[in-house]
């Protein structure tokens, strides 16, 4: 299950190239696979930044810890907290304005890749 279903012409998604041998590593291993999706429950403004809080499927959710990493909608992120399945993240102004994250309002779901780590851990 994804959100491409709603996609319409024009939507915009989030992209990134795929790396090269020999490129540097930044950030976490993505492969892009959707795992499922999650729903943005509240979107709270925090000075410069957003804090999304996110409810995570069940059976996705024992993969998600505090300052582990999740993809959401192609974005490579740091979790911040964790209850149960719900989880948040920090965007701070940069992220918000290269991304689609800075459109992304409660009640909005995105697409979800669990950390490849955490999984096999």
């Amino acid at each position: 299950l994804t959100t491409a279903s709603g996609w319409k012409s024009g939507t915009r998604i989030n992209l990134e190239r795929a790396l090269k041998i020999g490129d540097e590593l930044g950030g976490h291993i993505v492969s892009g696979h959707v795992d499922g999706t999650a729903e943005i429950v509240e979107r709270r403004e925090e000075g410069d930044a957003v804090r999304f809080t996110l409810e995570a499927p069940r059976h996705l959710a024992k993969f998600i810890a505090p300052k582990g990493s999740v993809a959401l909608d192609g974005t490579s992120l740091t979790v911040n907290k964790v209850e149960a399945t719900r989880f948040d993240v920090l965007l701070i102004q940069h992220s918000l304005s290269v991304t689609t994250w800075g459109e992304r309002q409660a009640g909005d779901r995105v697409n979800i890749e669990i950390d490849t780590m955490a999984r096999y851990a």
